[in-house]
């Protein structure tokens, strides 16, 4: 712990550094009986004023030099060892802190008269975590020193510092049997009894202190947070039920009463003042808000957990309506709502919402993130697009954005501007593992699209690297692969990899068979594709391509009958005509 001494301490220490320079050269103190000649005294006051000047432009290289040679011309004079100290103790290494508390001793055995001298000193061991020094030397300063009794309260927490708390106790006593009670004192009382596990005498300490301050709302309110905090939620509610009568128009004790009484599951009595609170318009939207997120966060709990509680949606969406109708243009009602919505899977409210609160400033980086997730769930690429570069311009740092642009500029296959937002994603992403599997997964797709294979390549085995056994990475790499009927070998391992764990996945079905019939494995292709399409859930590519197994394998009707069925399910007929037509495979 390094205590710093005030701005006051500060500018009474100016005024006493002037005096000091003035009666500089008149200090007669002697060493030992020696008598400093008036040369030499006025030659430690230039050093001194100079030592001042630098202290002042804070070089304070050049102004220790100055104090010390100062010293050497008159080590008799308390001030100068206290500057150096002073100096010394602003150092961060150990050693100087050290010198800086054999500097201050001196300067106190010099002059017991100066509180200042004290109080640097308590500072200087405090850093050094001598904290039995710091005690002894405050004590002494308020033994020698009239009317300093205010600085018990630092001597007290020195204690609490040191781990004496029965001591800071009877300090803390000592300071109210002098100064009065006073909060500082109080509430340092309290936490300490808490600490202690002494509830009663917790109580008994804020009782007193609201006695002494009846009308003090942040009293009674802060020392009810103290003892919910504390597990006494319980305890706390009849001062702030006490207080709402004398003062029921308090918005923040009705906002307080309300969580308490949550806490202890007294819901009904909670809600009819949060009701209260929220047609307060005295209370801070901020804390409405914060209220309104606690019961949408419960909400999404539950809703995660199957759990359907429609008095807790009725009461959280009546909630919000009163938010929305009383503060119509504040960007974090909106987003509340937004919240609110997505957890009640509302996603056309949601997206509507996080709109609003983006449109109206909201600087949120979760409210575009949420907003962009909803319109890649719609599939809504254009609009995903252009709000990830909106986001872009007040995030260019956040991977995610540059996710979302390049997965949309992915599906409609605007494969350059993919590549480029996802390459940023990746930089960006590399402590997400998740994530950055995710982006090599969709890198290897564009980089095919743009006919990069090698990069296409590296991108999936990168993601392969974080988890071999995706299946989507492998079925999509394999396929790509055979497509291209490159690494034929390495494409068929992967797909085989995904049957064994996908036996009847239609789509991994036709992928692996696919890639045996790029392997002119004909035979064993039929029969993958096969089971493909008796397990149902098939496409027109299964039809297509179990006519092109067929047709491999010599059963030329077979294969034209596929097609034919291919083509009533595709809008893309102009390959399949040309089978069809020319009873052939191209």
């Amino acid at each position: 712990m390094k205590t710093r001494i005030s701005s006051s301490f500060f500018f009474a220490l100016a005024l006493f550094i002037i005096s000091s320079v003035s009666s500089y050269a008149q200090n007669k103190k002697r060493r030992a009986g020696e008598v400093r000649s008036e040369p030499r005294l006025r030659e430690a006051e230039f050093f001194f004023t100079e030592a001042e000047k630098y202290f002042i432009l804070e070089d304070y290289t050049k102004a220790l030099l100055y104090y010390q040679r100062t010293a050497e011309l008159n080590p008799e004079n308390g001030t100068v060892h206290y500057k150096i100290a002073e100096v010394l103790s602003r150092g961060a290494k150990q050693d100087d802190l050290i010198r800086a508390s054999i500097s201050i001793e001196t300067a106190l055995r010099l002059e017991k008269k100066n509180k200042y001298f004290y109080l640097l000193a308590s500072n200087i061991y405090n850093s050094l975590t001598q904290f039995g020094k710091s005690v002894q030397v405050l004590e002494t300063m308020m033994k020698e020193i009239p009317n300093t009794e205010d600085y018990l309260y630092e001597l007290a927490a020195i204690y609490q510092y040191d781990r004496q708390p029965d001591e800071a106790l009877k300090v803390y006593n000592k300071a109210e049997s002098i100064l009065g009670i006073n909060e500082v004192s109080s509430l340092n009382k309290q936490r300490i009894y808490l600490e202690q596990g002494k509830t009663e005498e917790a109580i008994r300490e804020g009782e007193k202190l609201m006695e002494a301050f009846p009308d003090e709302e942040r009293l009674v309110l802060g020392f009810a947070e103290t003892l919910s905090q504390n597990g006494q939620a319980a305890k706390a509610i009849p001062y702030v039920e006490k207080y709402l009568k004398e003062n029921p128009d308090a918005g923040s004790a009705k906002m307080l009463l309300a969580g308490l009484y949550r806490d202890t599951r007294q819901e009904d009595k909670a809600r009819q003042y949060i009701l209260s609170v929220f047609d307060d318009p005295s209370v801070e939207v901020s804390s409405k808000v914060l209220m309104l997120g606690v019961y949408s966060t419960q909400l999404s709990d539950q809703l995660s957990k199957m759990v359907s509680d429609p008095s807790l949606e009725s009461f959280t969406l009546s909630l919000f309506e009163k938010l929305k109708k009383t503060n119509p243009n504040d960007a974090n009602v909106h987003l509340v709502g937004g919240d609110l919505y997505l957890a009640m899977k509302k996603n056309n409210e949601a997206r509507a919402e996080y709109l609003k609160s983006i449109r109206l400033g909201s600087t949120s980086f979760e409210v575009w993130q949420n907003l962009l997730y909803l319109e890649s769930q719609t599939n809504e690429l254009d609009s995903l697009i252009k709000h990830s570069e909106e986001g872009l311009e007040l995030f260019p740092n956040q991977g995610m954005l540059y996710y979302f642009n390049g997965y949309a500029n992915l599906r409609k296959k605007h494969y350059r501007e993919a590549a480029t937002s996802l390459e940023q994603a990746k930089k960006l992403s590399s402590s997400n593992t998740n994530l950055l599997q995710e982006i090599n997964s969709m890198l290897g797709e564009t980089y095919n699209g743009t006919r990069e294979y090698a990069k296409s390549d590296k991108a999936y085995d990168d993601a392969l690297l974080i988890n071999p056994y995706n299946d989507l990475i492998l079925n999509n790499y394999s396929y790509y692969l055979a497509l291209r009927k490159e690494n034929l070998e390495k494409a068929e391992k992967m797909a085989a990899q995904i049957i064994k764990n996908n036996p009847d996945n239609p789509s991994y079905l036709d992928t692996y068979a696919w890639v045996l019939f790029m392997r002119e494995k004909y035979k064993e292709a039929k029969k993958v594709m096969e089971k493909a399409i008796n397990g149902g859930q098939v496409s027109a590519t299964h039809f297509e391509h179990y006519g092109d197994i067929l047709f491999q394998l010599g059963d030329i009707d077979g294969a034209v009958k596929q097609w034919q069925k291919a083509k009533g399910m595709s809008s893309d007929h102009e390959l399949i005509d040309k089978k069809i037509a020319n009873r052939r495979l191209y």
